[in-house]
């Protein structure tokens, strides 16, 4: 038994001696995608401290979430200043909670407060309205106030038109898989010009993002975001506005292994398929 066991272990070293290449590595996640990385700097904690150079709108990115909720569950209001320490709640149940909670609800008390008052009116004697009609008017345009602010964003309810951020070929597809990609990724040459595939406001120009290297987030209405990752150089900053075909950034390899755009598109923080929105 020991001389055979012998033989097998000298049939083994002898074989990994004459071996002229490396012996193969076993894919231990299955996927050949290189978005496994990205996928293992996504947000799955139930907090997350605010890193240098993020934003809201970054942060509730890589989580997953509606800025809008993210805003909500931390009590941060416009213009959604955040700081590096900062600790920001990103569990499910506050999740739920926002969600549950009406966005309109302002607009809502406001219209039950004008229809209470035309009631009131009602009930006065006609020689006392005369005298109120001034107050009327002045609780009117106090109660408007609130709604123009809502209201202040100058974004579409709804986004015109798509067009393709890149001219390029394109070499991978949005995929619903675990890790796949959740977007579309176009093959080019470093400098290759990238555009803004809508109209809309820079929310997120930076590379604090591990995995997205020098990226662009462009906020186009309430409901929708486009990101714009692996730039060799960004010719855009935050805040700034952009219209649909402008350049934006110039096509690269930041933080990835090969020139490549990664242009993703989300709604209310969820991605959804891109060839969906643009033209066929």
């Amino acid at each position: 038994m020991k001389i055979f066991l012998s033989l097998i272990l000298l049939l083994l070293i002898v074989g990994c001696a004459n071996r002229k290449y490396p012996a193969p590595i076993v894919k231990i996640d299955q996927v050949s995608s290189p978005y496994s990385e990205v996928h293992k700097n996504i947000i799955t904690d139930d907090s997350y401290q605010v890193q240098k150079g993020e934003t809201l709108y970054s942060i509730a990115w890589k989580a997953g979430i509606d800025f809008r909720l993210l805003a909500q569950m931390n009590n941060i209001s416009k213009p959604y200043e955040i700081f590096p320490g900062q600790k920001l709640n990103l569990s499910q149940g506050a999740v739920s909670i926002a969600k549950n909670k009406t966005i309109k609800q302002p607009v809502t008390e406001i219209k039950t407060t004008q229809k209470n008052n035309k009631k009131t009116i009602a009930k006065e004697k006609p020689e006392e309205y005369g005298k109120n009609q001034t107050n009327q008017k002045v609780q009117k345009k106090v109660q408007k106030e609130p709604i123009k602010k809502i209201e202040s964003d100058s974004f579409p309810s709804k986004v015109r038109k798509w067009r393709y951020p890149s001219d390029g070929k394109i070499i991978d597809t949005y995929s619903t898989k675990e890790n796949g990609n959740r977007g579309i990724d176009f093959g080019g040459r470093p400098g290759d010009p990238i555009i803004a595939a809508a109209d809309g406001k820079v929310v997120y120009a930076g590379s604090a993002l591990r995995g997205f290297g020098n990226l662009v987030i462009i906020k186009h209405n309430n409901d929708y975001l486009s990101a714009y990752a692996h730039n060799r150089s960004l010719l855009v900053k935050e805040q700034d506005w952009v219209k649909a075909g402008q350049i934006i950034a110039e096509m690269g390899s930041s933080g990835t292994d090969k020139v490549k755009l990664h242009f993703e598109i989300r709604f209310r923080g969820r991605t959804v398929n891109p060839h969906k929105y643009l033209p066929k």
